[in-house]
């Protein structure tokens, strides 16, 4: 498979798996830590959705999806298909209850994208297309335009009915 192909199919895999579990599990409806609170409300301040804002901070604090997709790619990378994604896995459900994170949106995360590693390395996918899809799909949310992608967020949010009600 052409490499910059594989990694572009790999971004957008790895955003949609991120982005929909972590809004089915409810970040952009309450900062789940305080940093989040504060993140949203700054992203809000400068014309971003709340929600979308909260959705950010909360990312930014704990190990969610984001976090648990990329920490299994590089995990089926460095040990292999499927033990290093499982070994991500559970890393990141500890990493939740440090963070005093009730949620498995990052235990989630690993999983669903372990199992999407393995059945598209059967069409020639390798696990380092998605380190750096998952590279690329963080930094259309955290790198580019905050306000920008929270609205983005917001309107994913709204539709699936995880819109926050804090205002």
């Amino acid at each position: 498979m052409n490499e910059i192909l594989g990694i572009a199919i790999a971004a957008i895999i790895s955003w949609l798996n991120f982005v929909l579990i972590d809004t089915w599990m409810g970040l952009p409806e309450a900062p789940g830590v305080k940093g989040a609170d504060v993140i949203g409300r700054s992203v809000q301040e400068r014309g971003g959705d709340l929600a979308g804002g909260f959705f950010q901070g909360n990312i930014v604090c704990s190990p969610d999806a984001s976090a648990g997709t990329l920490l299994a790619a590089i995990g089926c990378y460095a040990i292999g298909i499927p033990e290093g994604g499982l070994i991500a896995a559970v890393l990141v459900y500890f990493g939740n209850r440090l963070c005093a994170d009730p949620g498995y949106a990052g235990t989630t995360g690993a999983l669903s994208i372990t199992v999407i590693i393995f059945l598209t390395s059967f069409i020639g996918f390798k696990p380092e297309y998605f380190i750096i899809g998952m590279v690329l799909a963080i930094l259309t949310i955290q790198g580019i335009y905050h306000p920008g992608a929270s609205r983005l967020l917001g309107k994913i949010a709204q539709k699936m009915g995880r819109h926050t009600k804090l205002t």
